[in-house]
């Protein structure tokens, strides 16, 4: 989500990205080099939020995605976390709002349901209202059509989807690359909002203005990738 001034101008700096960008490459989150990606292509970073792993990390992190939402202005009444990266991150997102004042309860999935106990495969708060999805990235989106099957199915209504990162390149599918990207899909075939933290253009702007040279020796090959595969 980055901010943009006029066509005939540089996109105008996204603080809230830019300040992303620049923790998730400290705590190591954000790498550079050759990565593998699901779609089958190399590419020159890689986000593992799985190393958001411990107190100091993962509270940073639901900082910013609670800034994120609060700036977006999107109304909800409640988070889904899917299993399994997004049951942390629903809790921790849940707390963070609390503390700013925002009270929001949250709810997750099992991968397999419980056959005792309280049983079924959601735990948490009673899935009702308005329901926002949170998860790291969309990678093709199977994650979030099957949270919207269960949220829709306790009888709520999904109302958007907040992610760390947008990639912005093209999905893929059987081996082609398709003309849309996992979250223009989401946005245009699945009709919800998706409101990310950052996006592959804010990871381009930090890599031309930051002040390490072994970082900022990554761009032509970000840059490369982004012309070869960006929406």
């Amino acid at each position: 989500m980055s901010a943009t001034s006029g066509s005939s101008s540089a996109p105008a700096l996204d603080a809230i990205a830019q300040d992303f960008v620049a923790f998730a490459v400290d705590v190591g989150v954000l790498r550079f080099g050759e990565f593998k990606t699901k779609a089958g292509r190399l590419s020159p970073y890689f986000f593992n939020a799985g190393l958001f792993d411990d107190g100091q990390k993962l509270g940073r992190l639901a900082q910013f995605y609670a800034q994120r939402l609060i700036a977006s202005g999107l109304a909800f009444d409640m988070i889904f976390g899917p299993a399994y990266k997004g049951i942390a991150l629903a809790a921790a997102v849940s707390m963070e709002l609390a503390r700013l004042g925002h009270n929001k309860p949250f709810a997750y999935n099992r991968k397999e349901a419980k056959d005792h106990g309280e049983g079924g495969t959601l735990v948490g708060a009673k899935v009702q209202g308005r329901v926002l999805i949170i998860d790291d990235v969309i990678s093709a989106g199977t994650s979030v059509r099957e949270s919207i099957a269960m949220i829709q199915a306790a009888g709520a209504t999904p109302c958007g989807v907040s992610i760390a990162l947008d990639r912005q390149e093209k999905a893929a599918e059987n081996g082609q690359d398709l003309p849309w990207s996992a979250v223009q899909y989401v946005r245009e075939q699945l009709q919800l909002p998706v409101i990310a933290i950052a996006g592959l253009a804010d990871l381009l702007q930090y890599l031309g203005s930051t002040s390490s040279a072994a970082v900022s020796a990554h761009a032509a090959a970000v840059h490369a990738y982004r012309d070869r595969y960006g929406v």
